[in-house]
């Protein structure tokens, strides 16, 4: 079956979902997009009430169908699973969540798809790792949106803190998405100048204490979302038309997706958050990038609790 790179599907219509197809309405990326969801009238709905607003935005179908549907699609988004609550750990979500997407993806691999899965279900590393292992896709087709949110929460606090436009900053959070992630501190910097030359020009001082700081309100942003209005799904759904956008234009743009690791920074068997150039293929390369001593112990560490969760789901015999 031909691969329609302008169609792509949300498999899930919670509040993740349907804001991730509210933001694909508004990039006007896609001529059709196909909405699923456990409750068929949910999605239905969320339909409805999207079409309702086409006359003001892109000019695209917007539909709920069936796992049928997404035979042709080139980009599918899977969100479905339950929801993280205050105080929980994404990791602590694995054993609900796993069900739910070994579900989806033996439905996605009895159809003849040859697109792209991007996972966003949490704790997405893991979840990315075993769309991989129960699909048997190559890796460049299953990725997730790992820290590409994080990264976002950094940039725009480094912004705050620095007095410039964030989107200026350039740093990256790797690792998990989730309590053991790590901010690349050794590589930031603002439109090319380092952390303490730009600093020194601005007449700014960003100590350590600082920078430990802004990484914890990163690393706690979502569950301080979380309890003050239930969920997170605004940033989840402008990170995601984000990756979308890379893929649908071939941008080759480096993203800190989610991605099966085969020996990059001495490592396999997990998935990891890391910077990676993203085109109309999913993942085109992973880059090792330069990590400082304690970076790079923390990486590690990192590591240590997703292997773990990872092999709690016993994908392999």
């Amino acid at each position: 079956m031909t691969t329609n790179y302008r169609k792509a599907a949300v498999i899930g219509c919670g509040f993740v979902g349907a804001s991730i197809a509210f933001r694909f309405l508004q990039q006007g990326l896609f001529s059709h997009l196909v909405l699923l969801d456990a409750n068929r009238e949910k999605a239905e709905g969320e339909a409805m009430d999207l079409s309702d607003g086409l006359p003001y935005g892109a000019s695209m179908e917007i539909t709920a169908g069936t796992y049928d549907d997404l035979a042709d699609c080139g980009l599918v988004v899977i969100t479905a699973g339950v929801n993280q609550k205050p105080g929980e750990t994404r990791l602590e979500l694995i054993g609900r969540n796993a069900a739910i997407l070994k579900s989806i993806i033996g439905e996605i691999t009895a159809r003849p798809f040859g697109g792209i899965l991007l996972i966003v279900s949490n704790p997405v590393d893991v979840l990315t790792y075993a769309a991989r292992a129960l699909s048997g896709y190559p890796r460049e087709r299953v990725i997730g949106s790992g820290t590409v949110l994080d990264t976002a929460r950094l940039k725009q606090l480094l912004g705050e803190e620095l007095g410039v436009d964030s989107r200026n900053v350039h740093a990256f959070i790797v690792g998990e998405h989730g309590d053991s992630e790590l901010a690349v501190w050794s590589g930031a910097n603002v439109s090319g100048l380092g952390l303490d030359d730009f600093c020194r020009l601005r007449g700014k001082a960003l100590s350590a204490g600082d920078m430990d700081r802004l990484y914890r309100e990163v690393r706690d942003s979502a569950n301080e979302i979380i309890k003050r209005k239930g969920a997170t799904y605004y940033g989840i759904a402008m990170a995601v038309g984000r990756i979308a956008e890379c893929i649908v234009k071939d941008e080759h743009a480096i993203l800190p997706i989610s991605v099966t690791l085969e020996g990059e920074y001495g490592l396999d068997g997990v998935a990891l958050s890391v910077p990676s150039i993203v085109g109309k293929n999913g993942l085109e390369k992973v880059l090792e990038i330069p990590l400082g001593e304690a970076e790079r112990s923390a990486l590690s560490a990192s590591v240590q609790q997703l292997r773990e969760a990872v092999n709690s789901l016993k994908l392999h015999p």
